[in-house]
C-alpha cells in the first residue's frame, strides 16, 4: 500500500422514514382515534480529522460511504428509530473540497475537527399529528425526506513543522532517519523517495518538531515534471523550509540546484518565499576544507542561514537540532504573541 494524498469519493446521508396511518382499536373513541408515529431521522455523515491517520489509502479502495435510513412509524404512537451516522476519519490537514466546483468547503487543521458533510432526511409524520377537533380521524401521513447526497474531493497537506526540499540523491531521505525515528528507503539513484516521509525531531528543552521528507523537485516540477509537483501541496503549511544542497557537486552547482528549487517552490505558491529558509550543504565527508569554503561563499550574498553537514557520518547534525530548536521556539513565541495581542 502506498502514500495517497488525493482522492474523489461519495457520500450519502440516510433517508428519513416514513410516517404512519394508524389507528387505535378503543371503545368511546371515534375510529379508534389517530395513534400513527412518526418516521425516524436518516442518519448524518461526518468527516473527523484524526491526527494519527498520513494517508488517504482507504479512499481507493472505498468510495462510496452511506448512513443508515431511518425506520418508519408505527401504531400506538410507536415513532420510528433513527439511522446510525456514518463516521469517516480522515488525515490532519485533509481540506475537503465540493467534487463539482472545486469550493473549499472545510480545512481539517485541528485534532478531532468535525465536519458535517451530508445531513440527514427528517422523519415523516404520522397520522396523530394530524387530528384535530374537526378532523378527527386523519388518514394522512407524510413521506420522509431523503438525506443529502455529494461527491467530494479530498485533498491532503502534511502538517509539518520543517519541510525538507532538495533534488534528487540530495540526503534526504539519509538525513530524516538520522534526525528522527523514520526509516524511509535510501539507496544511491534518483526518485528513491516516492511519496513523502514524516519524522519526528525530539529536542531537549523543547516541544518536538515534525519534519516532511518531499520527493526530490527538478527543474519544471510546479508544471508536472519529475515527482515532486505532485507533494508540493505538503510544504504549504510548513513553517521552516530546509534545503539541503549536495556539496560535493563541482564547481557553481551547489548554488544553481538552490536556485533551481527556489524557482520551482516560488512558480508553486510565491508565498513560500517568505518562509523561514535554512540552507544545509550536506556530503561534507567527499570535500576537502577549501572546496567547503569556496561553496559557502557562493550563498554568502543571499544573506541566508548556512549550515553544513555530512547526513552519512553524522557530523554538524547535533548544530542542525540546535538550530532548528531555536528557530521553531522564536517561531512558537511570535505566534503565541500574536495570539495574546489579539
Amino acid at each position: 500500500m502506498g502514500f495517497v494524498d488525493e482522492a474523489k469519493f461519495f457520500v450519502k446521508a440516510g433517508d428519513g422514514g416514513n410516517g404512519c396511518v394508524s389507528f387505535r382499536r378503543e371503545k368511546y373513541v371515534p375510529r379508534g382515534g389517530p395513534d400513527g408515529g412518526d418516521g425516524g431521522k436518516g442518519g448524518d455523515v461526518y468527516l473527523i480529522a484524526d491526527r494519527n491517520l498520513n494517508s488517504l489509502i482507504d479512499f481507493r479502495y472505498h468510495s462510496h460511504f452511506k448512513a443508515e435510513s431511518g425506520t418508519g412509524g408505527k401504531g400506538s404512537d410507536l415513532h420510528g428509530r433513527g439511522g446510525k451516522d456514518c463516521v469517516l476519519r480522515v488525515p490532519l490537514g485533509s481540506v475537503i473540497k465540493d467534487a463539482e466546483t472545486g469550493e473549499v468547503l472545510v480545512d481539517l487543521t485541528e485534532p478531532e475537527q468535525v465536519f458535517l458533510a451530508a445531513h440527514g432526511g427528517r422523519g415523516g409524520l404520522g397520522n396523530a399529528r394530524f387530528a384535530s377537533s374537526t378532523n378527527r380521524a386523519p388518514r394522512k401521513a407524510t413521506l420522509g425526506k431523503p438525506g443529502d447526497e455529494c461527491w467530494f474531493r479530498i485533498e491532503l497537506k502534511l502538517l509539518a513543522d520543517v519541510g525538507l526540499v532538495g533534488l534528487p540523491n540530495a540526503g534526504k531521505s539519509t538525513l530524516l532517519s538520522k534526525l528522527s525515528a523514520a526509516n524511509p528507503k535510501i539507496a544511491p539513484y534518483p526518485f528513491t523517495t516516492l511519496e513523502p516521509q514524516l519524522g519526528v525531531l525530539h529536542f531537549k528543552y523543547t516541544d518536538p518538531c515534525i519534519i516532511a521528507d518531499i520527493p526530490g523537485l527538478i527543474e519544471g516540477a510546479h508544471l508536472g515534471v519529475g515527482l515532486g509537483h505532485q507533494f508540493l501541496r505538503h510544504i504549504e503549511r510548513t513553517s521552516i523550509l530546509l534545503h539541503l544542497i549536495d556539496a560535493s557537486n563541482p564547481d557553481d552547482q551547489p548554488l544553481q540546484d538552490y536556485q533551481t528549487l527556489a524557482r520551482e517552490l516560488a512558480a508553486y505558491n510565491q508565498d513560500l518565499i517568505d518562509r523561514r529558509q535554512l540552507i544545509v550543504l550536506n556530503k561534507i565527508d567527499l570535500i576537502d576544507e577549501e572546496r567547503l569554503e569556496e561553496v559557502k561563499e557562493q550563498f554568502s550574498a543571499l544573506g541566508l542561514q548556512v549550515l553544513s553537514i555530512s547526513a552519512e557520518d553524522e557530523t554538524g547534525l547535533d548544530a542542525l537540532k540546535t538550530l532548528l530548536g531555536d528557530l521553531l521556539e522564536e517561531q512558537r513565541a511570535e505566534v503565541r504573541n500574536d495570539l495574546s495581542g489579539s
